[in-house]
Order: C-alpha cells, then structure tokens, then sequence
C-alpha cells in the first residue's frame, strides 16, 4: 500500500498488523490432508488482505476479531476457489462474504453479550463517527457552518448500504477510487456514482448545497 499515510485506529495501531498467519493449517485439518494453496488465491490474499482486515477492524472495533472473521472468510475461498473464479469477479465474491461474516459476527457478539459496549450498535456507531469525521474534513467547504458532526451520524446511518462502504474505503482508510474498485469488485465509475450520490445524499439530509459537478480531488 505505498502512497498512503499509516493507518492508525483509536489506540494508536499501525496497519502494518494486520497481517494474517501464513498458514493454512485449519484447511489441512478440514480436508485430512495436505493443502497445497493455488498460487491464483495467494496472490489475491496477498492483494487484498490488509484491505479486508482494515475494513473488518473498522467495523468490529477489534483486531483479532478481524483477523478471525478475514481467515474464516479465506478458508471458505480456499476450500471453493474453483468455484470463486467462475464468479463474474471474484473479489466482488470476497467483498459479499466478508461483509456477510462481519454482520454474522457482530450479531452473534450482540446476542451474547447484549447492547453494551460491544454490541452491534456501538461497533456500528463508532465507525459512523469515523466516517463522519473523515467526510466531514472531505466535504469542508460546504459544511464549515457547522457546529457539530452529529448530524452528519445520522445522514451516514441512512446511506444505502454500497454508499456507505464506499464512504468508509475512501475516506476512512483512505484508498483511492480505483483500489475502492478493486476491493469491492466494482468499476471505478461505480464508485465515483457511490460516493457522489453519497455527497449529495448528506448534503440533502443536512440542508447544505453542493455545486454541480464538484467533487474532490483524488
């Protein structure tokens, strides 16, 4: 990921982290022998790992959790890859399956251990506020009357759901268009439509105007 300041969460981690274990010993556990990993899918992980982990641990608020739910995520790739890659895009499959086991997980972490400050709704809410804040910064000129970002929570809350993740990809973690594309299986035109429906959705929401055609820079 050269080109990108270091990622850093609330307690001061930097991305270099999130990493996975390189083995793939659970999968030999599974089939009773041997894997051999497809040189195809090593060079996907490789690709796009950090990217799943970050985004994981933007959404669960906990770095092993992530790195649980990304290798699960990756065991099930590994153990149907032949079938993944008669997918239209196999990262568009990844993309839905770890959205799929990141909800799984935080319902499952919600039901056992009730709406405190693990639950889904927390998790939820703190990576709202992070990409309130990020959008906020992005969006200044238009938002500089404001006193607060509270408004904002609640106009991000309501995005459609592939809005919000690529509200959360670019101006949460920081990649630009084209790797937004690429995690999520997406045309960079897709994402461009995203967040610029996104921009104006929350405009909306909160009263402000956003001059045709504006849109920051990459």
């Amino acid at each position: 990921m050269s080109g990108f300041p270091p990622y850093e969460d609330s307690d001061g981690s930097s991305e270099a982290q999130f990493t996975l274990p390189s083995t793939f010993d659970d999968l030999n556990t599974l089939r009773g022998v041997h894997y051999v990993m497809p040189p195809d899918l090593e060079a996907f992980i490789d690709l796009y790992a950090r990217a799943h982990l970050r985004y994981a641990h933007t959404m669960l608020g906990d770095k092993q959790a992530a790195k649980a739910v990304v290798q699960r995520c990756y065991s099930h790739l590994a153990l149907n890859w032949a079938v993944v890659l008669k997918a239209e895009s196999p990262e568009a499959y990844a993309w839905r399956l770890l959205k799929q086991r990141v909800e799984l997980h935080l319902r499952i972490t919600s039901s056992t251990q009730g709406p405190g400050p693990w639950g889904s709704p927390d998790r939820r809410t703190a990576a709202m506020q992070h990409a309130a804040r990020a959008t906020l910064e992005a969006m200044r000129e238009q938002m500089e009357a404001m006193e607060s970002a509270l408004g904002l929570y609640t106009a991000i809350a309501a995005l459609p759901e592939r809005q919000y993740d690529v509200i959360v990809l670019h101006y949460v973690l920081g990649y630009p268009t084209q790797q937004v594309a690429n995690i999520m299986g997406i045309k960079p035109d897709t994402v461009r439509g995203h967040r610029r429906s996104a921009r104006e959705r929350i405009a909306s929401k909160l009263g402000l105007d956003i001059p045709a055609g504006d849109e920051e820079k990459e």
